[in-house]
C-alpha cells in the first residue's frame, strides 16, 4: 500500500488560556498588549450603580470594567495558537468563570501588590479545579514592591507554582508570562514544549 505524502501545512495546536485576577489588576491590558488581533472587549463604563459594590481603592482612575470577558489570540512559534480569555474581576461576574475555564490549559493570575488580597479568589478557584496556573505580579508604577518569595508567602502558594514579574502594558513581558504558563502546564503533564 502506498501512502501519499501530504504537502498541506501542519496546523498549530490551539490552546485556551484564562487571564484572571482582581478588579483593576490589568487583565484587559495584558490581553490587548499581547493579542495579534484586535481584542474583543466587553467593557462598560463604571457608573454610580457600582458605588458601595466596586472597591476603587488604589485604582481610583479606573473608568471601565469587564462585564463578560476579553478575548485575544497570539501565535507562538507557529506551533501553538493561544486563545486568551480575560475574566471579569468583580464577584458579581464570577458566574462566567466556569464557562470560560472549560477546556483551558491553565491560567495566568495577575497580581496587583496594592490589592494583593484580590488574588485569593482566583488562586482558590484554580486550585479547587486542579487547573495549572502561574502568578504574574503586574508592576504598576505606584505599587509597593516585594520580593517574589514575599508574594508567594502572602498568597500561600506552593513552591512549584511559578511567580514572575510583568508589565501588562508591554507585549514582550506579557508574552513571557504566557510562555511560562505553557511550560509550567507542560511540566505538570510531562509533555515537552518548545517555545
Amino acid at each position: 500500500m502506498v501512502f501519499a505524502r501530504s504537502d498541506r501545512p501542519r496546523l498549530p495546536t490551539a490552546i485556551k488560556i484564562l487571564v484572571a485576577g482582581g478588579f483593576g489588576a490589568g487583565k484587559t491590558t495584558l490581553v490587548g498588549a499581547v493579542s495579534e488581533t484586535r481584542p474583543l472587549r466587553t467593557e462598560e463604563i463604571l457608573t454610580d450603580r457600582g458605588v458601595g459594590i466596586d472597591d476603587l481603592t488604589s485604582v481610583e482612575a479606573k473608568r471601565t470594567t469587564t462585564v463578560a470577558m476579553d478575548f485575544g489570540r497570539i501565535t507562538l512559534n507557529n506551533d501553538y495558537v493561544l486563545y486568551l480569555f480575560g475574566t471579569p474581576g468583580q464577584e458579581r461576574f464570577w458566574f462566567v468563570w466556569d464557562e470560560l475555564a472549560e477546556g483551558s490549559l491553565g491560567a495566568v493570575i495577575l497580581a496587583d501588590t496594592r490589592r494583593l488580597a484580590d488574588c485569593f479568589p482566583s488562586v482558590d478557584y484554580f486550585e479547587r479545579r486542579g487547573t495549572p496556573f502561574v502568578v504574574a505580579v503586574n508592576c504598576f508604577e505606584d505599587a509597593p514592591t516585594f520580593e517574589l518569595d514575599e508574594v508567594r508567602l502572602a498568597l500561600q502558594l506552593d513552591p512549584s507554582i511559578p511567580i514572575v514579574l510583568c508589565d501588562a502594558r508591554k507585549r514582550n513581558s506579557s508574552r513571557e508570562v504566557l510562555i511560562t504558563l505553557v511550560q509550567h502546564s507542560a511540566r505538570l503533564r510531562a509533555e515537552p514544549v518548545s517555545t
